[in-house]
């Protein structure tokens, strides 16, 4: 009898975790398992804020996969369609050649993408923090905006150098912001010709409170700590127009400014677009042990999948953070094995365990286990989760130090070139026009099949 074959889709918190256990209790001779990501790392993507900020090298939040699975065959790769008829999916290589594996058990945790509307010139001239690619080129392209408007020789280029607008409350947005702006007011020391009054940070959100999810206390005081180092903050306000050199904001507000990040959500990938199954805002709707109905050994979690959050009930679903995404992915490695073994399936269930903010410097607010921490205690409960989060003593090691040296060293404010003079758009950091839709999935592996 030939072993079950796992699929699982996605590099990230979910799928990585859900291998990993998939390893640990099942033996050899039980199953075969493959992983399909494009990347050969597992991105720690709350620490993506301090690689745009150079507080942290990119190496640091790359953690190997290599390192973490050892059975697992790891297919370099992004899935781009399922023919759940044929229990095939669909994989452009990183060759972007297509090739398509077939399953027994399917682990849909392909993430999410980041969210946009149809606002003009949104896709071409904003910029996202959602890859590590994406951190990098932010981080070079705020440094060559201080590196040309201190040669800029009128004063309205300046300006607009110097203005920079990032769009979402949440954590990424308000990290981003807080972060960032560390880098360029103790940059502009190095430049002599430039006045440090030009340079303003822009945080933009459509909600009433910044970062709600922490309670009216807490996001009051992340607000105040943002405010006092000079960022302007606009809550119920997004963004109306984008331009190359200014953004126009709902409330008729001009901002002149050649700098967009945009951190307003995420949306589910759009992989969950070729499976023909039912969706809450975008998500695939799943039950309490993560199975997709209709679907046989489908499986779906993090951030694509709307799993029902029983701690909270009413039909709440679980928020698409990492502290879920893990903990589902062992629930569902778990259900796998039970399936396998002709055992009982169980809903996944967690409390969510609290938050943490790191706004730069000895700045943070947290809310561990419901206890409200602002300040430096903040910053070492946040800095100590992030550090118990990573899944290699490796990366542990290269964060913790990267840490220590930008606290003695200070910061760096080298512009490598990085993407320069190539398109930067969100969709070619996010391959977001890399999928097949239903009729050419069935159509490739009805082929596919014929030819074997």
């Amino acid at each position: 009898m030939e072993r079950p074959r796992i699929l699982v889709v996605g590099g990230g918190f979910a799928g990585v975790e859900c291998a990993r256990r998939l390893e640990r209790k099942l033996a050899p001779i039980e199953a075969e398992i493959a992983l399909v990501a494009p990347f050969s790392y597992e991105l720690y993507l709350p620490l993506l804020p301090q690689v745009a900020a150079g507080v942290l090298t990119p190496q640091s939040v790359a953690v190997s996969l290599r390192r973490q699975l050892r059975r697992t065959r790891i297919i370099p790769g992004g899935a781009v369609g399922i023919d759940a008829k044929a229990k095939m999916v669909v994989v452009r290589k990183i060759t972007d050649e297509l090739g398509a594996e077939p399953y027994d058990y399917l682990v849909l945790a392909p993430g999410s993408v980041t969210r946009t509307f149809d606002i003009p010139g949104l896709d071409e001239y904003a910029r996202g923090m959602k890859t590590l690619a994406e951190a990098a080129y932010v981080r070079d392209h705020v440094i060559a905006q201080l590196d040309l408007a201190d040669a800029a020789t009128s004063q309205q280029e300046r300006i607009s150098r110097l203005q920079f607008v990032v769009v979402g409350g949440g954590y990424a947005g308000t990290e981003t912001a807080a972060c960032l702006q560390r880098v360029t007011t103790a940059a502009v020391k190095r430049y002599p010709r430039l006045n440090p009054n030009l340079i303003k940070w822009h945080l933009v959100d459509i909600a009433p409170k910044l970062m709600p999810e922490l309670g009216e206390h807490l996001g009051d005081r992340a607000m105040e700590i943002l405010q006092r180092r000079g960022i302007e903050i606009s809550l119920g306000v997004s963004v109306a127009e984008v331009g190359e050199e200014s953004v126009k904001l709902t409330d008729g507000r001009v901002l002149p400014s050649r700098t967009l990040i945009w951190t307003a959500g995420v949306a589910a990938s759009p992989l969950v677009n070729t499976l023909d199954a039912e969706t809450v805002r975008g998500r695939l709707a799943v039950t309490a042990e993560m199975k997709v109905p209709r679907f046989d050994g489908i499986f779906s979690l993090g951030d694509a999948a709307a799993v029902p959050d029983l701690a909270k009930g009413d039909g709440a679903v679980c928020p698409p953070t990492a502290q879920h995404a893990q903990r589902q992915g062992k629930v569902v490695a778990d259900n796998i094995i039970a399936s396998i073994r002709g055992q009982q399936l169980k809903p996944y269930y967690h409390k969510d365990l609290g938050l943490v903010v790191d706004l730069g410097g000895a700045d943070a607010v947290s809310k561990p286990v419901g206890v409200e921490l602002t300040g430096l205690p903040a910053q070492l409960v946040a800095r100590g989760y992030h550090l118990m989060a990573m899944r290699t003593n490796v990366a542990k090691v290269r964060v913790a130090t990267n840490w220590g040296l930008n606290a003695t060293a200070g910061d760096d404010f080298v512009r490598t070139g990085f993407q320069a003079r190539r398109p930067a758009a969100l969709k070619d950091f996010e391959y977001t026009d890399s999928y097949l839709n239903p009729d050419q999935v069935r159509e490739f592996t009805k082929n596919l099949i014929a030819k074997r």
